[in-house]
């Protein structure tokens, strides 16, 4: 007939382990690898220091080029934007006003921006050169048919980037 199997209580029992005392065939060093020594910090404190350092000179000079950048180009926009209303404004001796209102549009103050005034002088013939001569106009009063060169100049804020450009107005 058939075999029917049983189980004893003792087979299906878990054996479970107990922890192991310490004896005499186990040494102090087996036991001490649960962190890192003084030494080994030091090292690796060092090695990360050296690593950091120049990323951080990077990030640093990073940050320094873009400001930069930044300041040159806001100068370079009241440049533009100065020239633009100076070229725009109608023919005068004196164009202070509209560099000023270009320095005050970004924010700067009146004194960023200055002009140098020459107006031109034709030849006695039409062969003779002509010169350039200081003012914006001749007695201070505009003629008909003047030639002005402005050269404008813009300063930024912290006085360190200066930029340059030449305006010749006529109605030539």
């Amino acid at each position: 007939m058939g075999m029917v199997r049983t189980r004893s209580a003792s087979a299906s029992a878990v054996s479970r382990a107990e922890p192991c005392a310490p004896d005499a065939q186990h040494t102090d060093a087996e036991h001490t690898d649960a962190g890192f020594s003084l030494v080994e910090m030091v090292v690796t404190l060092a090695l990360m220091g050296i690593a950091l350092i120049p990323i951080m000179m990077a990030s640093w000079t990073l940050v320094k080029s873009s400001g930069i950048n930044r300041t040159a180009t806001r100068v370079e926009t009241v440049l533009s934007n100065a020239a633009d209303r100076v070229n725009r404004a109608p023919e005068s001796c004196d164009y202070s006003v509209y560099l000023q209102a270009a320095s005050l549009a970004e924010g700067w103050g009146t004194d960023n921006v200055s002009a140098v005034y020459h107006y031109y002088v034709p030849g006695a013939t039409a062969v003779a050169n002509g010169s350039w001569q200081t003012g914006a106009c001749p007695g201070g009063v505009y003629e008909d048919g003047l030639v002005q060169k402005v050269d404008i100049t813009v300063t930024s804020p912290d006085g360190r980037l200066h930029h340059s450009v030449q305006v010749v107005k006529s109605q030539i």
